[in-house]
């Protein structure tokens, strides 16, 4: 049988009791699988439940409100950096109205179930027949030395049909997309991509970013002129798996996928423009070595970690050049615009060299961000329910919490907002926190620097380096749900990662040419007020995402004039044309005409030189 959902937070925390807690902070209603503590002991909000007292008569309870048949029990210790509390060993017991309670026996024996020898690794023991009761109680029979009775856990059942049951018809979910909803390893992944493929080989293309060390990264691009960039089409992408250990995202956008793909050939309006109108491209595992470590440990025995590096044991998430200080410490310099740009800040030195500590996933995607001009990007981790916008780094290191904005902060915190708001989940105040963090205050949106700072995000590097816009989208509690909770999470996200993708046709795009008109690449695109540049593709297009207002923009090019327009971004979705033609400067043409009959062209001050030279000799 599944879970109950103690850790995806079906089962509330009204389900949850207890004999008795040390405090609030370790009541019942925090002994879910894998729950993690705040940094201080003594918090509202710490890893697992604690008795009251360490004696044979404390127990923890679930009321599973109907009758279910109980299959088996995962528990874990204490999440603690300071302290180590786990239970060895336990009893089972279940009831139908929680006063007479019926022991799991073992022959004729109540049943001692071994239980945890660490704090952090699942243990899963499953009961000897299936018990049918509406009530499981665990009592805990040994713990660890010097210890406290704490313990974090995970109740399998399957629930019973009960038609007649407020709380299953209230909790329950169905959809109608017909897709495939499992979870896929590494083979698996690669035919389900192959079947889109050949569903749809008009608007798909299959191809990978990394050849070497370890597993290839495979990505989907979907559009309808696959394999070329279009003159005027933003390009976007989704990315998943980053820690292998976060499936979600990663089932997620395979069922995407499939969606998209079924969704055009029934002509859906919205998909049809979308996918006609937007290049997309998909990569559903960034970590992909990774990823296996966790779907061999399978979805409940995994843990909080193992599968969330690479095979390298390099964290992809904050494995990107720190450009952030290379920015902010020419600021404080006054080296900026003139030493150091606003936008596309180069990768130092160091980290290019092959004795850099940069995982080869990392390389890969620098060189695919590098290749393909992005407009905006998502990816998706787990653990969490919120979407996280750039600045991840704290300005002043010494202070441990601090939003830092970019200078486009309101345009990110509408394209958070974008994806929370649409989330079944995400803005619902009254949805219970994951862990410790509540991000209500923010509509389920954060900083990710007054979350938790980081250097060498990927979010960071993508604003700092390239065109595109990134954010960090936290799919679910659940870093690894059941299988059998995916189609509920498929509609909890499913018009969220739509609408997303949608948002990059907000603001401005258009092209900028010479006088023949051709397009000019790396021309900057710049917009008063706004301290961030961006530059033109190969072909002269660009797209600058913007809310609604009216802007100043200016277009700059080594050799031309600079020309400056005003754009007025409206509220209706559609970004707003908005093309410019670039004269050459008199120096340039100079230099052009020169070069044409086969002279040097000479500096002006040269030039100055030579004439005043010339009418001294003359005097003389």
């Amino acid at each position: 049988c599944p879970p109950l959902g103690l850790e995806t937070l079906k089962v509330t925390d009204f389900q949850l009791h207890a004999s008795t807690t040390k405090r609030y902070g370790l009541g019942a209603h925090r002994g879910r699988l894998n729950i993690q503590a705040g940094i201080n002991e003594n918090d509202f909000y710490d890893g697992a439940w604690c008795a009251g007292r360490n004696d044979l008569r404390q127990w923890i309870e679930v009321d599973a409100r109907r009758l279910t048949k109980f299959t088996g029990v995962i528990t874990q210790g204490r999440n603690s950096l300071w302290l180590s509390d786990w239970v060895t060993s336990y009893k089972v017991m279940v009831s139908n109205d929680s006063h007479t309670w019926v022991t799991v026996k073992n022959g004729s024996g109540d049943m001692i179930f071994e239980g945890n020898s660490e704090k952090e690794i699942p243990v899963l023991n499953e009961l000897p027949v299936p018990m049918v009761a509406r009530y499981i109680r665990i009592n805990p029979q040994s713990w660890l030395d010097n210890g406290s009775i704490c313990m974090r856990m995970e109740i399998l059942g399957c629930p019973l049909p009960d038609p007649n049951n407020y709380y299953h018809r209230r909790n329950e979910m169905t959809t109608t997309d017909d897709l495939d909803f499992k979870h896929h390893n590494y083979k698996e992944m690669r035919q389900l991509m192959k079947v889109v493929n050949e569903m749809c080989p008009n608007i798909t293309r299959i191809y990978n970013i990394k050849s070497h060390q370890g597993l290839k990264l495979y990505a989907v691009e979907i559009s309808d002129n696959p394999g070329e960039h279009e003159v005027g089409e933003p390009e976007f992408h989704y990315i998943a798996g980053a820690h292998g250990n976060e499936v979600l995202g990663r089932e997620l956008l395979l069922l995407l996928m499939q969606f998209l793909c079924q969704e055009y050939l029934a002509r859906n309006e919205r998909i049809v423009h979308l996918v006609d109108e937007t290049r997309i491209h998909i990569l559903p595992s960034l970590n992909p070595d990774g990823y296996e470590k966790a779907y061999e440990a399978g979805s409940e025995l995994g843990g909080w970690s193992l599968g969330r590096w690479t095979h390298e044991g390099i964290d992809i998430n904050n494995n990107f050049p720190d450009l952030n200080t290379l920015l902010w410490e020419a600021e404080d310099r006054q080296n900026v615009p003139r030493r150091v740009p606003n936008h596309y800040i180069a990768i130092p030195e160091w980290f290019l060299s092959e004795n850099a500590t940069v995982a080869a996933e990392t390389r890969a995607v620098i060189a695919w961000m590098e290749k393909i001009p992005f407009v905006l990007g998502g990816n998706l981790q787990g653990g969490e329910l919120v979407v996280a916008y750039p600045y991840d780094m704290v300005r002043s290191l010494w202070k441990t919490q601090e939003h830092t904005p970019t200078p486009d902060d309101h345009v990110f915190r509408w394209l958070a907002y974008s994806y929370a708001s649409t989330h079944r989940l995400m803005t619902d105040a009254r949805r219970r926190v994951c862990h410790t963090e509540d991000f209500q205050k923010e509509d389920g949106t954060v900083n990710g620097a007054s979350w938790h700072t980081v250097a060498g995000s990927l979010n960071d590097f993508s604003y700092l380096h390239t065109n595109c816009f990134e954010l960090s989208i936290y799919v679910g509690c659940d870093k690894y749900p059941h299988e059998s909770e995916l189609p509920e999470e498929w509609e909890n996200n499913r018009e969220s990662l739509i609408v997303f993708m949608e948002q990059v046709h907000r603001g401005i795009k258009g092209t900028v040419r010479d006088p023949h008109g051709k397009g000019i690449p790396n021309a900057v695109i710049s917009v008063e007020g706004v301290n961030h540049d961006i530059r033109t593709a190969s072909d002269g297009d660009y797209w600058r995402l913007l809310n609604p207002g009216e802007y100043a923009v200016t277009a700059r090019a080594e050799g031309f004039t600079a020309s400056t327009k005003n754009c007025m971004v409206g509220y209706d979705m559609g970004a707003t044309q908005c093309d410019f033609m670039l004269s050459k400067t008199n120096l340039a043409r100079i230099r052009e005409i020169m070069k044409k009959f086969g002279k040097q062209p000479v500096s002006l001050p040269a030039r100055r030189l030579k004439l005043r030279g010339r009418k001294r000799r003359q005097r003389g």
